[in-house]
């Protein structure tokens, strides 16, 4: 029998989580992945509890996020810890209404992505006037 905490962890949610964190579409991530890959594909993965451990790799790779992330983060941890957190704060430093939050780290995540985000929306908007182009040139 699976630990609770186990049971907790869905990698596909976890996925979905860190590329919108990342400002990355589905359609972005299925072409990094390839051909055998779509939006509607990446939908169906974000869906699945467990995944493939190469699949895990792959998506790691693209997004620079380690793949003991996806199989490890527990969003009711996460939440616990933090909540347990600010109730320590609260106690040793009472008076301190306003904490701080150093988010950096993920600003300097999404700085680093900024410019792949860029040119796979640029990707995609010659895509439509490629197929919008191709369409024309059926009518014809």
């Amino acid at each position: 029998m699976t630990n609770s905490a186990s049971h907790n962890i869905h990698q596909g949610r976890n996925i979905k989580r860190f590329r919108e964190m990342l400002g990355i579409k589905q359609d972005a991530l299925a072409h990094e992945l390839g051909d055998d890959w779509s939006q509607k594909k990446i939908s169906l993965l974000e869906q699945k509890e467990t995944i493939e451990e190469d699949i895990l790799r792959q998506v790691s790779e693209i997004l620079h996020i380690p793949v003991e992330a996806f199989q490890n983060f527990d969003e009711e941890q996460a939440v616990n810890i933090i909540a347990n957190t600010f109730n320590i704060e609260k106690e040793a430093y009472i008076g301190n209404s306003k904490p701080t939050f150093n988010i950096n780290p993920l600003e300097e995540i999404k700085k680093l992505h900024e410019e792949k985000i860029v040119l796979y929306e640029r990707m995609l908007k010659e895509k439509g006037e490629m197929i919008a182009r191709l369409e024309k040139l059926m009518m014809k």
